[in-house]
């Protein structure tokens, strides 16, 4: 038997999916002690529900896929909104090798991905999945690319994969960051604990900290400035519509998403620097990740857990010698190139959460990391620059690219 649901019942069992995520990560302390975020965690509640219905009464439940899309242009066009390339300037040239650092890996991570696949008799592309598509991009990225491989590629059960790979890179990404930071901190004398007495440390003036580093107080969102947003994004989105109608079978075709993206860097620059409109980064944020939720609720709810049994023991080999293979990258390319120094050590920690996990646990790692053994401002700048705008980016054309060359 089978049930379809309109956009409305798909958003709002979403929302009662997000419900569950909150009150079982809230209950289950691993969970929150490795920041799992509630949609993944009530997304799997859901769909250990359709697995049960599925095996035991034959039923199936199909949500409607065209809302599901344009929560996640939303998301995207939130990271394009939030990238204003001023900050290049501050992050200057520390910030550029990070980039490099961890651009590099990123099509390492490809080539482990693609040729694990090859040696373990898989589908190449399945491989691409495991690699930057999951692990670099998180369950965003998984979602919208999983679905392109699944309607264009054929690839069954992509989603699910690329949720299940997506969730494995955030919890060894979150286990493993501070472990790293700790373990070169002192292999090379780089710091020590701060004993702490129980006085409240002074926090620094405002321009002289970064996004993350200290909290700060947040404007309320006005209607007027809602409205603002919210029409940003609608135009993004109807870019995004149109570029890939035009740009379908032709040499520059890519994903509706990657579109939507880069409309909102160009609109966020243009609004910014030549009509000096100050944009409203707050607003964008709650836009953003409240889409981003909903997306990743109704991606999860929508997975048919039965297509991935047969690929559970390579995915676990893969995912394994991918984390093997990125403590060795962190302890051998990153450390040393960014100055095998304090800040070097914390951003080792911070590229954990980048290429293994998402960019709100990059920020957790390095906090932690900094909490223990003093501030890293560099690091605070330049984590949240490369983990939510550039890799997005260069991870886009860098699977495109890649997909070109497998088909």
């Amino acid at each position: 038997m089978n049930y379809e649901l309109d956009a409305f019942l798909t958003i709002v069992i979403a929302v009662l999916v997000l419900f569950i995520g909150y009150f079982v990560v809230n209950k289950i302390s691993i969970l929150k002690k490795y920041n799992i975020p509630e949609p993944v965690a009530g997304g799997l509640v859901a769909a250990l529900i359709t697995y049960i219905l599925f095996k035991q009464f034959n039923i199936t439940v199909n949500f409607d896929a065209n809302i599901q899309q344009i929560f996640m242009l939303m998301f995207f066009t939130s990271v394009g909104l939030s990238a204003s390339l001023t900050k290049l300037r501050e992050g200057g040239k520390s910030l550029l090798l990070f980039l490099a650092c961890v651009v590099v890996f990123v099509l390492l991570q490809n080539t482990v991905g693609i040729s694990l696949a090859k040696v373990l008799g898989l589908d190449p592309l399945i491989g691409l999945i495991t690699g930057s598509v999951t692990l670099t991009g998180g369950h965003g990225t998984a979602g919208a690319w999983g679905t392109v491989f699944e309607q264009d590629h054929g690839i069954q059960g992509a989603v699910v994969l690329g949720m299940a790979s997506a969730t494995f890179g955030l919890v060894i990404g979150g286990m493993m960051g501070g472990p790293m930071a700790k373990f070169l901190i002192r292999r090379f004398s780089l710091a020590e604990e701060i004993v702490r007495d129980g006085t409240q440390a002074e926090i620094p003036p405002e321009d002289k900290t970064a996004p993350f580093e200290y909290p700060q107080e947040t404007r309320l969102i006005t209607a007027d400035d809602a409205v603002k947003t919210l029409g940003m994004f609608a135009l993004c989105i109807s870019f995004a519509y149109f570029m890939a109608s035009i740009a379908k079978g032709q040499w520059f075709e890519l994903p509706t998403f990657v579109w939507a993206l880069m409309c909102g860097v160009i609109l966020r620059n243009v609004l910014e620097h030549g009509f000096k409109i100050k944009m409203f980064d707050r607003c964008i944020d709650v836009f953003g990740n409240g889409s981003l939720a909903l997306f990743l609720s109704m991606a999860l709810m929508s997975l048919q857990l039965w297509l991935l049994a047969d690929l559970a023991g390579p995915l676990v080999i893969i995912l394994i010698v991918q984390t093997i293979i990125l403590a060795l990258y962190l302890y051998f390319v990153t450390f040393r190139i960014m100055g095998k120094n304090y800040d070097a050590a914390v951003l080792c920690a911070g590229q954990c959460g980048v290429n293994l996990g998402a960019t709100p646990t990059a920020i957790a790692n390095i906090q932690a990391v900094t909490n223990t053994y003093g501030p890293s401002h560099k690091a605070f700048l330049i984590i949240p620059l490369t983990g939510a705008f550039f890799v997005d980016i260069v991870n886009a054309f860098v699977i495109q690219f890649s997909i070109g060359i497998l088909g």
